[in-house]
This record gives structure tokens, sequence and C-alpha cells, in this order.
């Protein structure tokens, strides 16, 4: 990956005339992967129309969340954004395709915006939390700022957008409320 500390992890699929099992979440394997967060929440997200984006959103500190996001329906652009100060990649994104049939998962840890488009209607995505809900700590990035340089797969006019998604800062009127600390984001 383009920012080291997002990684695309593909767990494995055992399959047979029944169809296939999957290990999809273990401590274990995740630590193995160089990722050592206790995820405890899970969200799941249905989104109708293909062309929708959520995002680019994130918890501040202390309450910021890291997350491991996978597709269980249909497919989606995912999307995180490094919006530590200090970093050497700091504005900078990475962007996978992750699907039903790819089996993909996105870790994106804290310090990172995050957001997907999805590709087919009816996109369901599943993502775990390190971290609780706290309303009183989300923010965001708008979703299409030129200087995020975000080749999304949908264009501006015809995005399907929350109200809140709408009038998010860009990164250049944005005041992060995070700090690069080398390897982990604080």
């Amino acid at each position: 990956m383009a920012i080291p500390e997002v990684r695309l992890l593909v767990p494995r699929r055992f399959a047979d005339a029944r169809g296939f099992l999957s290990e999809t979440y273990s401590r274990q394997r995740l630590a193995e992967a160089g990722v050592g967060d206790a995820l405890i929440q899970e969200n799941h997200s249905c989104s109708a129309a293909s062309g929708t984006v959520r995002g680019l959103h994130f918890q501040a500190p202390p309450f910021a969340q890291t997350k491991l996001v996978r597709v269980l329906r249909g497919a989606a652009i995912d999307v995180a954004v490094d919006i530590r100060k200090g970093s050497p990649t700091y504005g900078r994104h990475v962007a996978v395709m992750l699907s039903r049939d790819n089996w993909a998962q996105l870790y994106v840890p804290a310090g990172f915006a995050h957001g997907f488009c999805t590709l087919e209607p009816d996109t369901e995505v599943l993502y775990k939390l390190d971290a609780p809900y706290a309303p009183h700590a989300e923010a965001g990035l708008y979703w299409a700022d030129p200087d995020l340089g975000i080749d999304w797969p949908v264009a501006a006019a015809d995005a399907v957008l929350s109200d809140k998604d709408r009038v998010l800062p860009r990164l250049k009127d944005f005041d992060s409320p995070f700090t690069y600390g080398g390897n982990h984001a604080g």
C-alpha cells in the first residue's frame, strides 16, 4: 500500500459444493498482520443506489476509531485519507475496491478519514471499530475536494450524499486533531 499504516487483508475462504466458510475476524491473525487493535463494535450499512458516497468521516481523539472494512454484497471503492499533522503522507490517500467477490478488507487506523462510494445497487458494507460511536467527536472532510485527488467513480453532481457530507470542510480549511507519531496516530 502507498501508506504503510493502511493495510489490505484478504481472509482465506474454504469452499466446497455447499458454499464456503471464512474466518473474517481473528485477533490472532490481525496481530500476525501487524494489527493489534481490539475491535469492539460492528456497523453494517446498506446503500440502495450505485454512486452513494459515505464519508470522508472520522472521530477526533480521544474518541478516534480504527476500522476494519469489508463488503458483504455488491462493491465499493473504499478510501482512507491520512489526516495526521506532520505525517510524510498527510493529505494522501489509499483507494481500493472492496467487493463480495474479492473478499478483501481494508484496515483503516485512527488518524485517517474514511469513506466509500458504492459501485452497485444495494451494496452492504460491514465495518468493525475499536471505539464506540461518539456523536460529539464526529467530523470529516469533503469527499470531492480536488486537493485530495481521489478518483471517485461518480461525478459530484451524480453522487448520492447525506446533507451532512455535502458541507464538510476541504483539506485546506481543516485543522486536524491528529498528530503523526511515527508508527501510530495519536
